[in-house]
């Protein structure tokens, strides 16, 4: 099995990964804490399939040590958007609401707790 694994960075990681699984739904699946508290890797899944990883900008390995936080976007699939909508603007901050687009799917875009948008719908691709 091939999977995609978006990778991101946080300035305060731990904030993140409580905000990422309380919040949005996420699992988390491994943590591997810095001497400092900090995070230096992550990985969280999504009930329906495929992960993300992260870890705080404190972490500065190879070429990843270039990646800002708060300025990425990640697309989730999922079947009932409505019900994910419902829990996610409870506690986070809606960018787009919940619509309707031209391709068929059903979207909302939050962001989360230093700016990444994270947009979560029903398309799932061409076929």
């Amino acid at each position: 099995m091939n999977e995609i694994w978006p990778a991101l960075r946080y300035d305060d990681a731990p904030a993140a990964l409580k905000f990422l699984t309380g919040v949005f739904g996420f699992s988390e699946t491994l943590v591997v804490p810095g001497e400092t508290g900090d995070i230096v890797h992550a990985e969280i899944r999504w009930p329906g399939g495929g992960g993300v990883m992260f870890s705080g900008t404190a972490y500065c390995a190879g070429v990843h040590g270039e990646i800002k936080a708060g300025g990425n976007a990640v697309y989730v699939v999922v079947s009932d958007v409505d019900t994910v909508y419902e829990r996610v603007r409870a506690g986070a901050e809606i960018a787009d609401p919940i619509a309707d687009t031209e391709y068929g799917s059903r979207a909302f875009t939050a962001r989360d707790t230093e700016g990444n948008l994270w947009t979560f719908g029903t398309y799932k691709g061409a076929a």
